[in-house]
């Protein structure tokens, strides 16, 4: 039996409950200005996959990530499946953040303007607290937490200027808990997470949407270590279509898929530590 199954059914009756109250939906989201997005992290996972799922549904689209040789070969591949559409690939490292500003105006200019930044761009290490990974461990953190902070920021530098749009920061179901053996992950994923919060209050009604996805297991080489150790597992493709199913109605907190992940977010920071530490990651 999991950490979770475990939890009382008095627990898991409040965590339904909430899920009819809480706001997952901007209700104030205005049409984006242009219906073209930026993405990081293009290159493999879940970004590949949402490039294809944006271009399928006509968005144009600037393509980043740090192996441009990948990049080439998925515009090729877009390109042949939707020659309707303008597909821009750029190399970019999240962690030289003038660079991911000076590429985001770029992206403005060679599309006509931008509707969409997602900062999806992410890394996981292992290897447990003080045993001699602090500098994979730092690493980690300034991809995940500080690269997705240069991009966000930027992006909403260029909104504030352009009559709206909508970022997209990639958290995870995680973030409400600090697994055994994943801490920069879940630190990382926990600090983008309040700060994607921070900025949806200070943006709150101003044209400017903030959505913070958090997904569940999704097959991509981030996770495939874990092998079958992956409840709720579902493929690249439906993860990226159901993700801008969400993204696109609005949501301003989006588990993926929405069930049983949105439950399980709720959960996980509620267990004891003792059954947490049956997740070690």
């Amino acid at each position: 039996m999991t950490a979770i199954q475990e939890m009382n059914g008095t627990e898991l009756s409040t965590a339904r409950r909430l899920l009819g109250k809480l706001p997952f939906v901007d209700p104030g989201r205005p049409p984006l200005p242009a219906r073209t997005a930026f993405l990081t992290g293009a290159s493999s996972g879940i970004g590949k996959a949402l490039a294809a799922e944006l271009c399928a549904r006509g968005y144009d689209v600037y393509l980043t990530a740090r192996r441009i040789e990948l990049l080439e070969e998925l515009r090729a591949q877009l390109t042949a499946a939707f020659p309707q559409r303008s597909v821009t690939v750029a190399a970019l490292d999240v962690t030289e953040h003038e660079a991911v500003a000076r590429t985001i105006d770029d992206a403005a200019r060679q599309l006509g303007g931008l509707g969409m930044v997602i900062a999806n761009a992410g890394v996981d290490v292992g290897g447990n607290i003080g045993e001699g990974h602090f500098e994979a461990h730092r690493a980690a953190v300034d991809v995940n937490l500080l690269g997705a902070m240069a991009t966000i920021d930027a992006a909403v530098a260029h909104f504030r200027s352009n009559g709206g749009g909508q970022v997209v920061g990639f958290s995870s179901v995680v973030a409400g808990a600090g697994l055994p053996g994943g801490a920069p992950y879940c630190a990382s994923k926990a600090g983008l997470t309040r700060y994607l919060q921070s900025l949806r209050g200070e943006l709150w009604n101003s044209g400017i949407t903030v959505t913070t996805v958090a997904p569940g297991y999704i097959d991509t080489p981030i996770n495939a270590s874990l092998g079958d150790n992956r409840p709720f597992l579902i493929d690249t493709r439906t993860g990226a279509r159901k993700i801008m199913d969400r993204i696109e109605s609005g949501a301003v907190h989006a588990t993926v898929p929405r069930v049983p992940w949105t439950v399980v977010e709720y959960l996980l920071p509620r267990i004891p530590i003792r059954l947490l530490r049956k997740l070690d990651t």
